[in-house]
């Protein structure tokens, strides 16, 4: 078999060349796709990454349920408002059937794909709870169930975690992991995985604290007052007449015994009893005491004067430093009795996220002072104070300017990382949007705008009425809404923020 051979004036081919020849061309097609692309470019800004998320949506007077990208995921079709237990997780609890004159109804709950899950219970509802400004919030993964009259607990996989054996199960205000359960008349206590703190046996139970680390307080048939830990030790023996939800210091509590308010560490001793009226908090080893609607600052031990009982009003702030109210205008005074920020100001709060003090003056701003008491800002509007970011917002100089909580001044670039278009203000008072580089995206047009939030959309007002641009700075939705009512303002696509904050909702209606 004879073999393919080259002819004698055929050239032996040269593959280094070969290959250089290549990615020449490569290199050369490239090229002309950057400058075609950069050429064909509408001037558009890239497109900004959401997160997945879920919210109730109300229009011609039915509930459903989009997510964060605009999209419908229950059509509208419910007559009540659509719970979701946690936003970032497909499930949505519906109810229906709702009998006002006897209080029944029907639950059912479903997916994002809109199956229907846990059809085994009678009734499937999110579990309530509330902070100390009644803003509602729901149990983080599990869920309240009820088979034959009785209530138990499921995870969000369906889990069993508690029985269907109660006659109620509610939550402590404020305070999360604790479930208070109701059998045969007595309360008891589980937390979210199940664990039985508290046996039913106890006429009432409250918490000592928000935390739930703290301990509960619980009340017998006779009664008599006493403290349980999380951990089912007794901390307090349960025959006090009153305890105080009042927790400092890893050990002590306020109690009553016959008319004397006192203070109880873990061991039994006992501090200040009957020498106050009231003793109303505790920090470290010092409390805020009351005599003849005075306040004061003692020592617990040893009963010494901190400061003296002599004011309207103290509150505990941080490290030693107290806010006290001196015949209607507020400073901070320290534990060494000294006042390093005088009594000049209408109010002081205390912002334990950021560690700085805002304290208003009489026209209504606001001066801001730091950790050490230096005040760092002057006569601002605070706008915001955003704890997830880490930053405040505020009006200074008819300009809006951001700040980390070190007081160190940020660009709206800094503090919104990753959105693509940015609030920009021009001279004569009209707002656009530029980009990361300061080009301009949306023409000074708007009357009033927001920053992009974090689904995309810029709110902007126009002649008394809002809507959003998107992500790219094109129109969403034209300026339709007239929103005077609401306290935010936000769009995801043509749906904005309901009025009610607590329900946080979003609907078309005006």
């Amino acid at each position: 078999m004879s073999r393919g051979r080259r002819y004698d004036g055929e050239q032996k081919l040269n593959l280094k060349k070969v290959f250089a020849v290549i990615i020449a061309i490569a290199v050369i097609i490239m090229f002309f796709i950057g400058i075609s692309r950069l050429f064909s470019s509408d001037g558009n800004t890239t497109e900004k990454t959401v997160a997945l998320r879920y919210f109730p949506v109300y229009t011609q007077g039915k509930w459903g349920v989009i997510d964060s990208r605009g999209n419908t995921i229950i059509n509208p079709e419910y007559d009540e408002y659509i719970v979701i237990p946690d936003n970032t997780k497909g499930l949505f609890v519906c109810t229906t059937d709702v009998n006002y004159d006897d209080g029944t109804y029907s639950t059912k709950v479903l997916n994002e794909r809109n199956e229907e899950l846990f059809t085994d219970y009678d009734t499937v509802e999110a579990i309530e709870n509330y902070d100390s400004s009644n803003n509602l919030w729901y149990e983080s993964g599990i869920l309240k169930v009820s088979k034959d009259g009785k209530y138990g607990i499921i995870d969000t996989n369906g889990g069993q975690i508690v029985n269907c054996e109660y006659d109620s199960i509610t939550t402590l205000k404020g305070v999360t992991n604790s479930l208070l359960t109701q059998k045969d008349g007595k309360y008891g206590l589980v937390d979210n995985v199940g664990t039985v703190i508290i046996n039913n046996e106890y006429a009432a139970i409250e918490p000592v604290s928000t935390q739930f680390e703290n301990g509960y307080i619980v009340r017998n048939d006779d009664g008599k007052y006493g403290v349980i830990n999380y951990t089912r030790t007794v901390a307090v023996e349960i025959n006090y007449d009153d305890i105080k939800n009042v927790y400092g210091n890893g050990k002590y509590y306020v109690v009553k015994e016959g008319d004397n308010w006192e203070v109880i560490d873990t061991d039994g001793n006992k501090y200040l009893s009957g020498q106050y009226d009231d003793i109303v908090s505790i920090n470290g080893e010092n409390a805020v005491v009351v005599n003849d609607n005075k306040y004061g600052v003692v020592g617990i031990t040893d009963g010494k004067n901190i400061i003296d009982i002599n004011y309207n009003s103290i509150t505990y702030a941080a490290g030693n430093n107290y806010i006290v109210n001196n015949n209607g205008k507020y400073g901070i005074m320290n534990s060494d009795g000294n006042t390093p920020v005088d009594f000049n100001y209408s109010n002081i709060v205390y912002r334990s996220s950021g560690n700085f003090y805002e304290a208003t003056n009489d026209d209504y701003t606001s001066d801001l002072i730091d950790s050490d008491l230096a005040v760092k800002l002057t006569k601002v509007i605070v706008s915001e104070v955003n704890e997830e970011k880490g930053y405040i917002k505020v009006r200074a100089d008819d300009t809006n300017k951001y700040y980390n909580f070190r007081f160190e001044e940020r660009t709206a670039q800094d503090v919104f990382s990753n959105n693509t278009i940015f609030l920009s203000r021009n001279e004569e008072g009209k707002y656009g949007f530029v980009d990361r580089n300061g080009n301009v995206v949306v023409n000074y047009i708007y009357d009033d705008a927001k920053e992009q939030n974090d689904y995309g959309y810029a709110s902007v007002k126009q002649n008394g009425l809002w809507g959003a641009v998107d992500s790219n700075g094109q129109v969403a939705i034209s300026p339709t809404y007239n929103l005077d009512n609401n306290i935010l303002i936000e769009f995801i696509g043509k749906w904005h923020l309901g009025e009610d904050l607590n329900l946080y909702y979003f609907t078309d209606s005006e």
